[in-house]
């Protein structure tokens, strides 16, 4: 019987939600993932069914439709794939889970844009916009669920959404030296980000893996955009991320060549 495809970038962090997902539902083998190497021009095939965008995952159903966005996609796999339900099925607790998830995007935004910053001059005022992001999320999840790790009792919809996004702040821990400061205003922010991380459903990645491949993203390219004087993106597939060095964790200084990151 034929699967749902998902079209994706195995260190993205939208495309990881899809995958925690089938996770937490026991279904890992229920889609079948294709890779892109988002480091080439995209397939025109693949370009004909998304109609020209190239932003990832998207999932071709069974029957040759398109779907695309993560939210969207984690909404309609929740649906279609067999196993428990992870968004809330309680009406109110539903749209607590929502409010939540709304606070992801402005979260992802401070994060990527900090860690692209090339101006150091700028970087307090990367800071603080992300440390207001991670305050507000703390205050919500006081005033909703002061007591445990999750949300809810368990590891949910909403973690998955952000677990992903905690990952990739592994480059903010390496290029930026961020760590949430120690305070009632981040607590409970720190205790939650740290259960979403240890949990089971959500090791796809590495710490390794995030700040190897998102080197090029803190000299300021994303999306396997090549950067002056190199050949190579850090997200190319070869060499495998785990025969390369380290990168050089001070981003402010002279950028590392291909040679230095291990592409060549």
């Amino acid at each position: 019987m034929p699967k749902p495809v998902i079209y994706h970038i195995p260190v993205c962090p939208f495309c990881q939600r899809t995958e925690i997902l089938l996770a937490l539902k026991g279904q890992t083998e229920a889609v079948d993932y294709r890779v892109v190497d988002i480091t080439k021009p995209r397939d025109p095939a693949l370009l004909e069914k998304t109609r020209g965008t190239t932003a990832l995952p998207v999932l071709e159903t069974a029957d040759g439709r398109i779907l695309k966005e993560s939210l969207v996609i984690l909404d309609y796999l929740d649906e279609v794939i067999p196993g428990a339900r992870q968004r809330r099925v309680d009406p109110y607790e539903h749209a607590i889970e929502q409010l939540l998830i709304t606070r992801e995007g402005p979260l992802t935004g401070a994060g990527y844009m900090f860690v692209m910053n090339q101006d150091p001059a700028a970087r307090e005022a990367h800071l603080e916009k992300l440390l207001k992001v991670y305050a507000g999320i703390n205050d919500f999840l006081m005033e909703h669920a002061p007591d445990t790790d999750f949300l809810f009792a368990d590891f949910g919809l909403a973690e998955a959404v952000f677990t992903p996004m905690f990952m990739r702040f592994w480059f903010l821990d390496y290029y930026e030296g961020f760590a949430l400061p120690e305070g009632p205003d981040y607590d409970r922010v720190r205790r939650w980000q740290a259960a979403c991380l240890a949990h089971p459903a959500a090791q796809q990645t590495s710490r390794e893996e995030v700040v190897k491949l998102y080197y090029d993203y803190a000299q300021g390219a994303g999306n396997g955009v090549l950067l002056p004087g190199r050949t190579r993106s850090s997200f190319v597939f070869e060499p495998h991320w785990k025969t390369r060095p380290w990168p050089p964790a001070e981003k402010y200084a002279e950028p590392a060549t291909d040679a230095a990151l291990g592409l060549v």
